[in-house]
C-alpha cells in the first residue's frame, strides 16, 4: 500500500502512512467535518491512517469509530516532540502530514511531505512555514492525496 508522487525537478515520494491532527484538522470542537469520514476511508484502502491528538474533548474514539484508522492519544505534555518522534518512526521520508495548530509544526516539517489547514480554528503561523502545501480545508487537503498529479502540479518547479 501507498501513493507514488514524482515532482519533477524535485523528490519523487512513496508514501505509506498518512498522519493527522485530529482537533482543529479533521475535526472542530470535537465533531469530525462532514465529508471528512468518506475520503479516510478512501485513504485507508491506499495508506495506512494515523490520527494523532490529546482528545481535548474526548471525542476521537467515537468520532473516528468505523474509520480504518490508528488512533493515537497523546499526553498534554510536549506534543509538539511526541507527534516528531511519532513521524520520525514510522520512517518519515514514507509519511504525509497533515496539521494546523503549533503542536503540528514539527511534524508536519518532519514529514516527507506537510500539509497545514486553515480553517475555523486558523492555523499557527510556525506550522504554516513549516508546511509544503497549504489548504484551505480537510476535505481538499484529503483529495490533494486521492489525486496526485495536483500535488505535482503544486510543488513542480
Amino acid at each position: 500500500m501507498s501513493i507514488l508522487i514524482n515532482i519533477p525537478e524535485a523528490k519523487s515520494l512513496e508514501i505509506r502512512y498518512l498522519v493527522l491532527d485530529f482537533n482543529g484538522t479533521l475535526a472542530i470542537d470535537g465533531k469530525l467535518i462532514d465529508g471528512t469520514k468518506p475520503l479516510l476511508e478512501l485513504l485507508s484502502n491506499q495508506l495506512i491512517v494515523h490520527v494523532l491528538t490529546a482528545d481535548t474533548f474526548g471525542t476521537a474514539e467515537r468520532e473516528l469509530s468505523g474509520i480504518n484508522c490508528i488512533l493515537n492519544v497523546l499526553s498534554h505534555d510536549l506534543q509538539d516532540m511526541q507527534k516528531e518522534s511519532y513521524v520520525f518512526n514510522l520512517g518519515e521520508n514514507h509519511v504525509i502530514a497533515i496539521g494546523n495548530g503549533l503542536n503540528d509544526a514539527l511534524m508536519v516539517k518532519c514529514a516527507a511531505l506537510g500539509i497545514v489547514v486553515v480553517q475555523k480554528e486558523g492555523a499557527s503561523m510556525e506550522t504554516l512555514l513549516n508546511a509544503d502545501i497549504v489548504c484551505t480545508n480537510i476535505l481538499d487537503a484529503l483529495e490533494l492525496l486521492l489525486n496526485p498529479q495536483r500535488i505535482v502540479a503544486t510543488l513542480r518547479k
